[in-house]
């Protein structure tokens, strides 16, 4: 059972990782649906899970972490700033500028902080899975991949390639999270390309599966403290169903919301409504 004082410590955090993305959001154009709805994972993920110096990038014992869907490249960002890895105004001042370390994707030709760089979506999780293989050959027993991926993602067969892959190979290291919030750029995952009832499919995938709400902190942080040994030979995934645009009651939901920018009047909205959401218990 989650220890209550560290889920609600990580629920206030992810509150202000919010408010952080809608500062930006107000600032300049950025995947704020999708930010929103991996705003809890992403936290139980960095500032709970994971094992990593941010004085020391490269330390070979580290946790390594792929941002699969890329997009959510912001909300990486403003996490990786609990660690101590930027100052909070580097994003703000750098992002999306022709010398900036954060853009709409993550790239790791400027960023030391990123694994791998991604934005073409389908093979975040592939590499992530090259990864794992090579810390299992290297005898490395205790350093984890954390794979953050969208359920819109999953209609690439790369996915599916490395989850037959990832399996075969026995990468108990690999941990996947699906943030499953059903909406893609063009429309419900369901209209376009079905992947229900996907805890079904990995399982016969041959994969270690759990379902969650992955908007609920405690849930999160259960699944990762039950999670085997970096040295099992099943892999993980925690399919996380979530609410596009968490937290902003016009932007849930709303496929119009996947990216976007706020006016004056939104944004004082927006930021209302994450406070309310965190004080209902949301």
């Amino acid at each position: 059972m989650a220890d209550k004082v560290m889920v609600e410590r990580l629920r206030a955090e992810a509150k202000e990782i919010r408010k952080d993305l809608l500062k930006l959001c107000h600032q300049t154009l950025i995947h704020i649906g999708g930010d929103l709805s991996a705003a809890d994972l992403m936290t139980a993920i960095w500032q709970y899970a994971m094992h990593y110096d941010a004085a020391n990038p490269k330390w070979e014992e580290r946790d390594r972490f792929v941002l699969s869907k890329g997009h959510a490249s912001a909300v990486t960002s403003f996490e990786q700033v609990r660690l101590g890895c930027y100052e909070k105004d580097d994003i703000y001042r750098e992002y999306a500028t022709d010398f900036g370390r954060f853009g709409m994707h993550s790239c790791n030709l400027i960023n030391p902080h990123v694994e791998v760089s991604s934005g073409s979506l389908g093979h975040g999780l592939p590499v992530a899975t090259g990864i794992a293989k090579a810390l299992q050959l290297r005898g490395n027993k205790v350093s984890r991949v954390y794979v953050v991926t969208g359920d819109g993602e999953l209609d690439e067969g790369t996915m599916w390639e490395a989850f037959m892959w990832a399996a075969k190979e026995k990468l108990g290291n690999l941990v996947v999270f699906c943030d499953v919030n059903k909406l893609q750029f063009d429309g419900y995952t369901t209209d376009i390309c079905p992947t229900e009832p996907l805890d079904k499919k990995l399982e016969a995938f041959n994969w270690r599966v759990r379902r969650i709400n992955g908007n609920d902190m405690a849930a999160l942080v259960d699944e990762i403290d039950a999670l085997p040994a970096p040295d099992s030979d099943v892999p993980t995934v925690i399919i996380c169903d979530t609410v596009k645009g968490k937290g902003v009651s016009f932007m849930e939901n709303q496929i119009l919301w996947h990216a976007g920018m706020l006016g004056d009047a939104d944004y004082e909205q927006a930021l209302a409504d994450v406070e309310a959401a965190f004080e209902r218990g949301e």
